[in-house]
């Protein structure tokens, strides 16, 4: 859902992951129909980039588990 969210609305996919001022640039270049594309690629990096962390995350905290 979140990768929907990123093409349709990529400065509120920045929002949602706590990235204010990101957000509002990211409005701020969507506004322009050829900055629509730089600003869903945007969005779609940051969202990969928070997966991965999330998923580093995990594992650091498994491997301090064991």
């Amino acid at each position: 859902m979140r990768y929907v969210i990123a093409f349709f609305f990529p400065w509120l996919s920045l929002v949602f992951q706590g990235k204010l001022l990101s957000g509002f640039i990211c409005l701020i270049l969507q506004l322009t129909l050829i900055g629509w594309i730089p600003a869903f690629i945007w969005a779609v990096t940051a969202l990969d980039r928070m997966y991965n962390d999330r998923r580093t995350e995990r594992i650091i905290s498994e491997m301090k588990k064991h």
